[in-house]
């Protein structure tokens, strides 16, 4: 698949599809097919408002919480942005995506995506180029399935937008481990 980003084509996955996983039930001497295997890892899709946009994700977050940072907030427009951080090779992509590029915390460059269409905001980093991605976890076709377990950022962060009890709270960004 490609996609545009930024106004240019990009390969959005030329990772292979894994094949689909069946259970069979042997019953009256005949194999027969009774459904779809559910995979051991955990699978986590979703997109934008109008569907153009799409990302599937494999396996368990790198992490994942609320980013309490100025840019993050002023991007979404609230007082944080629930993330989910995932190795490259572990997410997917299809459907054209606008990239917005602006200065980030650690001085370094935050590439936000959205949908080109309706202008979700859906993901950070670089098709093709960042070793990890951040999946917006209000973007999740399923968002009982986030987890946050971090607050960062949350140096400065207004009074209005809180913490939720439970997160281990940072006031800039962790130390990976």
């Amino acid at each position: 698949m490609e996609s545009t980003v930024g106004g240019q084509h990009a390969a959005i996955s030329d990772r292979p599809q894994p094949p689909a996983l069946s259970w069979y039930t042997y019953a009256e001497g005949t194999l027969r097919r009774s459904g779809r295997m559910k995979p051991e890892a955990k699978r986590y899709a979703g997109g934008c408002l109008c569907g153009a946009l799409r990302y599937e994700a494999i396996g368990e977050p790198l992490g994942s919480g609320h980013c309490y940072c100025a840019d993050c907030r002023r991007a979404s427009g609230s007082g944080f942005i629930p993330f989910m951080g995932f190795k490259a090779e572990a997410v997917r992509f299809a459907g054209e995506a606008r990239q917005f590029r602006s200065k980030a915390a650690n001085r370094g460059e935050a590439v936000r995506n959205r949908c080109a269409q309706c202008m979700s905001l859906v993901f950070g980093g670089e098709i093709g180029k960042s070793d990890s991605y951040t999946l917006y976890a209000g973007s999740l076709d399923d968002p009982s399935a986030f987890r946050p377990t971090m607050a960062i950022f949350t140096q400065g962060r207004p009074e209005w937008a809180v913490i939720p009890p439970g997160l281990k709270v940072f006031e800039r960004m962790p130390a990976r481990e």
